[in-house]
């Protein structure tokens, strides 16, 4: 025997199970029972290609109330010493950090969902457990099988055992105060509840007591082994959809939606689909996080984790598919190229999106909910679905300009509102709506009646690189480019800048000169109705938000320099130019020029270059002004 240290990170976890964060201790069976249904999983695969691993599989529940003791019994694939000292011994496959992370920022509350996400299921029995102990023999392989025991208390013991038959044994010794798990309808409610749908009969002992006083112990099977995906969604219950949902999201809260796929033709399959309520932790945690829905062949289990069902900006749905036509000894390995798979995709891809439009459509608030949610998420696809770009468009919400904070348009609904002499969709990015919503760039708009689209997810301005027109309307970026008017509008500004460039010749000389590392280009513009200056980019500039974020992701990125316009009504373009005039090269100048241009970038929501000095010049202002 020998005796083995838990990996740290498995003894703090450890730790905080022990110390009940959960107070629903139920999952432990249902996370024990998943695992067996697992390793069957696992060898039913196997038995495909090699008959020694197929045998009646089945999932046993022994409860024992003399001993205290709780057995969970499968015939799956069992493991080997190094498996059980890699699965039992270390999680770190299991992205643990992470787990520890989220477990302990939800202390005190009811969140069983995370134990299923990070697949630690197994350090679950450790709520109600004193001791475990696992036996477990590797099926159709001559390695010994092995016997793990622990109390949990920061070491394991590892020795030979002497069972014969393949596949896995865990023992629970239950805490004094968890006998409940012991009794026959305890173990029936929770297996319903969370476990009705897997594959194999999950057996318990039945006793009855016969007149004779005799005792007659018969095996009782507690699960339907329906594969519900099979059925007509008018025979399946609320409860029933909500519990398959869980086994399949691992937990992962409730669902919005349920969507039944039955396909004939080229391609046969069923499929069972959930949009959830609401976005798990770690979706944008790859490394953490399950990608795929659930692959059946025939009702054979292949994999949980298909990628190649369902596009990566769909990858919050959940669910199974069950295919008629794969051949059952189809590997994981050639899934990514075959041609069934991708016409199984497609279908998925175009039923989702036909729902997600009829949820728009006929339950806009359900809509919303789920787009607030999801949103970030599914714009993905614009980018990299030019198949469905048009469908995913007409997905999007967005806030506007002329919309509350928190109420959102479709693109559609953008359009239609729009006044007879806009052309253009126009739209801004930032970082959040207050942030964006008091630039200078939007006063003209917003003096003509126009509406902008505020774009505050990060992955907005990635996506517009793709997004040109919707319904034969351009995309127009209301910081970038040049700001062009029509008719007598578009002459009377072109000729009002053709003055100001004479007019103002000595004040832009000054500005371009003295911010000259950071500014490419000192104009005038019509784009500006109240404030003096503003800051934009050329029509294919990165922005100053993109250039941020991807800093702060650590990529090399240079400094784009911007375009300083000028609003040539304003007071202070006037004031600035007779300064210059008298003296360009006086202090007093410099520090207005300083100010006019952090100004510029307060107003856009970017940060100013040095704060001390601008709260000093400001200052100083603020003094002249009181004199």
């Amino acid at each position: 025997m020998a005796k083995k240290q838990f990996k740290t990170e498995v003894q703090q976890l450890l730790d905080l199970v022990i110390h009940s964060l959960y107070s629903n201790k139920d999952i432990f069976l249902r996370e024990l029972v998943a695992n067996a249904a697992d390793a069957i999983d696992k060898a039913r695969f196997e038995g495909l290609t090699n008959p020694q691993h197929n045998r009646e599989w089945a999932i046993r529940i022994e409860p024992d109330k003399d001993n205290k003791t709780l057995k969970i019994i499968d015939n799956g694939i069992g493991m080997t010493e190094d498996e059980v000292i890699e699965n039992i011994g270390t999680i770190a496959k299991s992205g643990t950090k992470a787990f520890l992370k989220q477990l302990e920022e939800n202390k005190n509350v009811d969140a069983p969902e995370l134990i299923g996400q990070f697949g630690v299921g197994f350090y679950s029995a450790f709520m109600v457990a004193d001791k475990v102990v696992i036996e477990t023999k590797k099926s159709a392989s001559d390695a010994p099988a092995v016997r793990w025991e622990s109390t949990g208390s920061g070491s394991y013991d590892i020795r030979e055992s002497a069972k014969t038959e393949p596949g896995t044994e865990i023992t629970v010794f239950l805490k004094e105060a968890e006998g409940l798990y012991l009794e026959d309808w305890k173990i029936s409610e929770i297996i319903h509840r969370y476990s009705d749908f897997i594959a194999y009969p999950i057996i318990v002992p039945h006793v009855t007591v016969n007149d004779d006083k005799t005792e007659t112990v018969e095996d009782k099977v507690l699960n339907s082994q329906k594969a519900i995906w099979l059925r007509k969604p008018s025979e399946i219950t609320e409860e029933e959809y909500q519990s398959f949902f869980a086994h399949v999201s691992h937990g992962q809260g409730k669902y919005a939606k349920a969507i039944h796929i039955s396909a004939e033709g080229t391609s046969e399959f069923k499929a069972l689909l959930f949009i959830p309520e609401v976005m798990p932790f770690n979706m944008f945690m790859p490394d953490f996080q399950k990608k795929g829905l659930q692959l059946y062949v025939k009702r054979v289990f292949i994999t949980d984790e298909c990628k190649e069902l369902i596009p990566d900006y769909l990858r919050f749905v959940k669910g199974v598919v069950d295919s008629g036509d794969l051949p059952l000894n189809v590997s994981r390995e050639i899934l990514q190229d075959n041609a069934i798979i991708g016409r199984i995709q497609k279908a998925i891809t175009g039923k989702v999106l036909g729902e997600l439009k009829k949820m728009q459509e006929s339950e806009p608030e359900a809509y919303k909910k789920f787009f607030k949610e999801f949103g970030k998420v599914l714009k993905e696809g614009i980018h990299t679905d030019y198949t469905n770009q048009e469908k995913i468009k007409a997905l999007a919400l967005y806030e506007t300009m002329n919309t509350p904070a928190g109420d959102t348009v479709s693109l559609a609904e953008y359009i239609k509102a729009m006044p007879e002499n806009q052309k253009d969709i126009y739209y801004i990015t930032g970082d959040s709506r207050a942030h964006i919503e008091s630039n200078p760039a939007l006063e003209l708009l917003k003096s003509k009646g126009f509406d902008v689209l505020f774009m505050t997810d990060p992955i907005d301005e990635w996506v517009m690189q793709s997004m040109f027109q919707y319904e034969k309307k351009s995309f127009k970026n209301v910081v970038k480019g040049e700001f062009e008017l029509e008719g007598e509008e578009k002459d009377a500004a072109e000729k009002l800048i053709a003055d100001a460039k004479e007019k103002f010749k000595i004040l832009t000389e000054k500005l371009q000169k003295k911010f000259d590392s950071s500014v490419k280009e000192v104009r005038f513009t019509s784009r500006l109705v109240e404030s003096p200056a503003c800051l934009v980019g050329d029509e294919h500039s990165i922005s100053p938000q993109m250039e941020r974020l991807f800093k702060a992701m650590n990529q090399e990125m240079p400094s784009t320099k911007r375009i300083l316009e000028l609003n040539a009504k304003h007071p202070l373009i006037e004031k600035l130019q007779s300064m210059a005039a008298d003296n360009a090269e006086s202090a007093e100048l410099d520090m207005y020029a300083q100010l006019l241009y952090d100004q510029a970038l307060l107003a856009e929501g970017s940060p100013i270059e040095d704060s001390l000095a601008f709260s000093k010049n400001l200052a100083k202002v603020m003094l002249k002004s009181l004199d």
